[in-house]
């Protein structure tokens, strides 16, 4: 029935028909570099190479789930799973959305390369940068200042935090390294604090938390000029970056593959894209291009996102991935 609806609207906008032979993608700013590689391999061998458009998670998963036909996308990236509220909207709209992870990532807390390298734990990022402690406004002006308030806070020895300005940039609202900055640092730390209620939902207004567009090469050009600031991005920019900037230590523990692959690193996280199920087999070459994203001489080790910074499924999730293939 479905399928039905989604002809009679490619009918219903025939002028428009011819220029959706070209599968239309939204979303994750994260995930576009390799959602770009697999197009340009895709359209290499023959077929219309599709359109992308880096619009951030959230962005994406409201255009993609808005509804079904030639005006509306065929595939969201996204760099944290989709949300309920997502999937409700989805539904409303007639749009069954299925779920591909395609590999890990981990969300960098970064700074200029010749700053002095920080070591630190995510109760400190999260002390740094929500809007109230202690249900006043937060008065901490240098990561000194953290370092001495969450040593009171935890009862424990202080780290040694320099004495700079905090000046963090962060990413937008819709932006899926948002949702994992703000449940991986800012939820994860606000526990470790031994802090109660949502008070780590809300940043810092007061200039400490700077936030950003989906542009993470401005946040590295601001690095490269200021040796006080830190940025919030994915791994995979990271280290396109690495002769620009470095990434802290978080809780002792290095950015590095194997750190994200074992999950070791508190920031590591999975990406993930999703097709919209309706639009398989009317729209050209969707199968197809899932076929080449999910393929192992995309995800493997050996794989060609491997030097553009994806870390590989483990074989349990690529097994998913495969499922999650053939059910289309």
């Amino acid at each position: 029935m479905k399928k039905l609806i989604l002809a009679l609207a490619l009918v219903a906008t025939a002028s428009t028909a011819h220029a959706r032979e070209q599968i239309q993608i939204v979303g994750s700013s994260t995930v576009y570099p390799f959602a770009t590689i697999v197009a340009e391999k895709f359209g290499q061998i023959g077929n219309r190479t599709p359109v992308i458009e880096s619009t951030g998670t959230g962005g994406g998963m409201k255009l993609f789930c808005a509804g079904i036909g030639v005006n509306h996308p065929d595939i969201t990236n996204a760099s944290r799973a989709i949300k309920s509220g997502e999937k409700a909207l989805c539904e409303k709209n007639g749009v069954t959305p299925v779920e591909f992870a395609v590999g890990n990532d981990g969300v960098a807390f970064a700074q200029n390369r010749n700053s002095e390298a920080m070591n630190l734990g995510i109760e400190h990022i999260a002390a740094a940068l929500a809007a109230e402690l202690d249900g006043k406004a937060n008065p901490l002006k240098t990561w000194a200042d953290v370092d001495v308030w969450v040593a009171k806070q935890t009862k424990t020895p202080q780290i040694g935090l320099p004495n700079r300005p905090i000046s963090v940039m962060v990413p937008p609202p819709t932006s899926g390294t948002r949702d994992a900055m703000g449940s991986l640092f800012m939820k994860a730390g606000w526990k470790k604090l031994g802090l109660e209620g949502k008070g780590y939902k809300s940043l810092r207004e007061d200039g400490a938390a700077i936030e950003m567009g989906e542009n993470d090469n401005l946040i590295v050009e601001k690095l490269v000029a200021d040796g006080d600031m830190f940025g919030v991005f994915g791994y995979s920019f990271f280290d396109a970056n690495r002769d620009k900037v470095q990434a802290s230590k978080l809780n002792d523990v290095e950015l590095t593959f194997e750190n994200i692959a074992s999950y070791k690193y508190p920031g590591a996280r999975p990406l993930f894209f999703y097709v919209k199920k309706e639009h398989v087999g009317v729209i050209p070459g969707i199968k197809e291009f899932i076929n080449q994203f999910v393929s192992d001489k995309a995800l493997s080790e050996d794989g060609y996102l491997f030097p553009a910074g994806l870390v590989p499924l483990s074989e349990a999730d690529r097994a998913k991935v495969d499922a999650a293939r053939d059910s289309l």
